[in-house]
């Protein structure tokens, strides 16, 4: 799911060479993290650390793209997602594990982008982005 989730966003914003670090934890782990990182001890679906600050765009652009390493790779950073949260979820909101995390990974993959939902028009704009390439890969809009 991972590699399909990631792939995903790297063709829709034409990069090559992606490397994203993804751990699969459970609930006691991403409330650590959650804790360490976020200042919320508490469980959560997915969190990331971006390699690399960059910007967000202005007036509905994309914000600027990563720049590649000495390899050409583009490493963008460390996702976490948390399997009891997502099936917790996925359960509540009747949607099938597998479309429920993958949404999770693009979303997470789309912050180490730069992406963010902190205003209502990036929260818009995120969202779209996300239905485009949840659509490509089969996968119903999730909102």
């Amino acid at each position: 799911m991972a590699e399909q989730a990631i792939a995903a966003v790297a063709d829709h914003h034409a990069l090559s060479g992606i490397e994203v670090s993804v751990l699969g934890c459970d609930d006691a782990r991403i409330t650590v993290l959650n804790g360490t990182f976020r200042e919320k001890p508490k469980p959560t679906n997915v969190l990331s650390w971006p390699e690399a600050d960059l910007a967000p765009g202005t007036d509905g652009a994309d914000p600027q793209a990563p720049a590649p390493g000495p390899d050409g790779t583009h490493t963008l950073g460390d996702i976490a997602i948390a399997y009891d949260t997502c099936a917790r979820e996925a359960e509540a909101q009747g949607k099938p594990f597998a479309d429920h995390v993958t949404h999770l990974l693009v979303h997470g993959t789309l912050h180490l982008l730069g992406y963010d939902h902190m205003r209502p028009r990036d929260a818009a704009r995120m969202e779209a982005l996300e239905v485009k390439i949840l659509g490509k890969l089969g996968v119903p809009d999730p909102y």
